[in-house]
């Protein structure tokens, strides 16, 4: 560990670093951090750093509860590139010198040290989508770019051409930061985008969607917008999706162990993949609490097609080839593809619960059975019936009533010293329902106001 340290004061040093950010997330996937200069490098490296943990978000806290600390990661150490002098160090939460279980970093650390346990090596891929916006003095929103007015404006090039500068800057910096960004779209939405970086293993691949979404909302406001990785913030358009790629492969060898040329499916997966998505759909309707976590999230999710003509969200439990209606899409052989995840989504947590769905199905030789070709949004829900195909959940409320029955995500979610995580999770985002559904509308009032 000393000699980590060491190395990293060196980086830190031969960087120019001047302060860093100690950050964390809470359960709503918020960043938060305190500033330290690089003075004090031995003392947040030595006992981290301190916050008072019920004011940062739902971390299972009270005021009466002593500090949450904040300790670093120093392999997840990023320069900052739009701030010279500035670095991030994502961190664990310990609590009295033992790592804190309502912490998601610590929850995903601990599901992905299981799978190691087993010889596994758990890699992820996202794909995160955002709008570009302008808030309206009446308190609204409108999509930043005025000219982007198109009823099927994906990969317009003229939509790129004007948030050209925008896109350009995120890119030069996932690049320099040695992501390996290597594409860059306007997505089905007007005023919509998305930009890739390559895959990694999962813990990294958190920490950098975090950063992420920290860097596209800054660069963002810096321009005098503002970004929003919400997951259905106009009715009338695509909604924004957090697609996952999963990968499991050999710890030991490096071997890939969701490929197989010769798979008789015709879609390159090996029996373990096909578990694998068995797992993923057998836990769908508790899961998707996790991965489309807010109110908003069930806006975006169904059949109804918006302006540009495709939800591109799913509605079933299902799994397909390059097939863009099924949750689960397999764009080519060694991956898989869930679409059943949303800009909202905490990527810790999202990790961890797809990670223990999957290897549920692996432990249970669960078969998915044939790959469905057909476009879904079609069927008709007598059909979809027929053919024992899984509706999602219609809310939040329904889905989280379908996580806390559900023993496998329980488990990897883990225990608190007030009970299990899940009834935590549950609990706050029950509340949070409530919180809307007491909520009287604009279309309540211009429905009901004078039918009665």
């Amino acid at each position: 560990m000393q000699d980590t340290e060491a190395a990293l004061r060196a980086r830190a040093e031969a960087d120019g670093v001047e302060f860093i950010f100690a950050m964390f997330v809470d359960m709503h996937g918020k960043p938060c951090a305190k500033m330290v200069p690089i003075e004090a490098l031995d003392v947040l490296l030595g006992g981290g750093a301190g916050f008072a943990g019920f004011a940062a978000g739902p971390m299972g806290q009270t005021p009466a509860d002593p500090d949450m600390i904040a300790v670093p990661d120093p392999a997840s150490y990023t320069l900052v590139p739009w701030q010279p002098g500035l670095a991030v160090l994502q961190c664990d939460i310990h609590v009295e010198g033992e790592p804190w279980p309502y912490s998601p970093r610590v929850i995903l650390k601990n599901a992905v040290e299981r799978a190691e346990a087993r010889g596994l090596a758990y890699n992820v891929g996202c794909e995160a989508e955002y709008f570009l916006v302008r808030r309206l003095d009446s308190g609204g929103i409108e999509v930043a770019d005025p000219l982007d007015r198109g009823e099927a404006p994906c990969y317009d090039a003229k939509g790129l051409s004007r948030m050209y500068e925008h896109l350009t800057t995120v890119s030069r910096y996932m690049n320099r930061l040695g992501w390996a960004n290597y594409a860059n779209d306007h997505e089905d939405a007007n005023g919509q985008f998305e930009q890739n970086f390559r895959y990694a293993d999962a813990l990294t691949s958190a920490d950098r969607l975090i950063f992420f979404r920290y860097m596209v909302h800054t660069v963002a406001h810096n321009a005098g917008l503002a970004a929003t990785f919400m997951p259905k913030p106009f009715g009338n358009l695509t909604g924004n999706g957090l697609h996952l790629h999963s990968s499991l492969w050999d710890k030991a060898t490096g071997a890939e162990l969701f490929a197989d040329p010769a798979d008789a499916r015709g879609l390159g997966l090996s029996s373990m993949a096909y578990h694998f998505i068995g797992g993923l759909i057998e836990h769908a309707r508790a899961l998707v609490a996790v991965t489309c976590p807010i109110v908003n999230s069930y806006k975006r999710m169904g059949v109804g097609a918006p302006t540009s003509g495709a939800t591109w969200a799913p509605a079933y439990a299902s799994y397909g080839g390059n097939n863009r209606t099924q949750m689960l899409r397999v764009p080519e052989g060694g991956r898989v593809e869930n679409r059943a995840c949303d800009g909202a989504a905490n990527p810790y947590l999202a990790m961890a619960v797809q990670l223990a769905a999957g290897l549920d199905g692996i432990d249970r030789a669960l078969d998915p059975g044939e790959p469905n070709s057909d476009n879904l949004y079609t069927l008709s829900a007598e059909e979809v019936a027929a053919r024992g195909i899984t509706t999602m959940p219609p809310t939040l409320l329904h889905a989280v009533d379908e996580l806390v029955n559900d023993d496998v995500l329980r488990s990897v979610l883990g225990k608190t010293p007030d009970g299990d995580y899940i009834d935590y999770f549950a609990k706050v985002k029950r509340q949070e329902f409530q919180a809307w559904h007491s909520q009287v509308s604009e279309w309540e009032v211009e429905r009901y106001l004078t039918l009665f």
